[in-house]
């Protein structure tokens, strides 16, 4: 499974990278206004820190906006990928980005058959927002079940995205289920490499050490 670091944050961005958790990159126009930059001059920064996709996001909500700044931000890099949201105009932005050989990341996705029209429209990602669902009381997690589901018995190419991760549990579960790619925010990453067992080994390891003759 891929990890996807969601941030704007550059030094967010490098910090995960160092540790090797860094295959592509996520952001939105939240993320980005708080860096106080401007979009494309993050965007641009980002793709130069990582080999992987990085998911620049319109702010159009037309079809022909969306097309157009989605072109746009296709120069910005090779590895963009234009992050369209989920609508009736959205499908036609990534049907016709998809034609001129522009990468689409569909976003807000919150339904396994919004997820199948993605795919069918041509997206090459499908962000399906797992946390925001357990917080109305809906399990998150059976969206992606579904959806991976879907894509295995009509052979779509699309990749899963699970988005809206909150937590460690919810890296487990996407594993276990078989999505592409998580996309996960600095501060879970960092809880990742946590357990009360490694910590107490570590400071058992490090007592006995100071015994050893010198």
């Amino acid at each position: 499974m891929k990890f996807y670091i969601d941030s704007a944050d550059i030094e967010e961005i490098k910090q995960a990278n160092a540790m090797g958790m860094v295959d592509g990159v996520t952001t939105n126009p939240s993320l980005v206004a708080k860096t106080g930059r401007k979009h494309e001059d993050v965007i641009k920064d980002i793709c130069a820190e990582t080999g992987g996709l990085v998911s620049a996001e319109v702010l159009a909500t037309d079809a022909d906006g969306m097309f157009s700044e989605g072109m746009e931000l296709a120069k910005l890099a090779d590895n963009v990928v234009v992050k369209i949201p989920m609508s009736d105009e959205g499908l036609v932005a990534v049907k016709r980005l998809t034609s001129e050989g522009i990468r689409t990341n569909v976003t807000l996705i919150f339904s396994p058959i919004q997820a199948l029209l993605a795919a069918k429209a041509g997206a090459a990602l499908a962000s399906p927002f797992v946390g925001r669902l357990d917080d109305i009381s809906t399990n998150g997690m059976e969206l992606i079940s579904q959806i991976r589901q879907i894509y295995v018995n009509y052979g779509f190419k699309t990749e899963i995205l699970a988005a809206s991760i909150r937590h460690p549990i919810h890296i487990l579960e996407a594993a276990l289920i078989g999505a592409d790619i998580v996309t996960v925010p600095f501060k879970v990453i960092t809880n990742l490499t946590q357990h009360p067992l490694t910590d107490k080994g570590l400071a058992q390891f490090l007592k006995d050490a100071e015994k050893v003759p010198q």
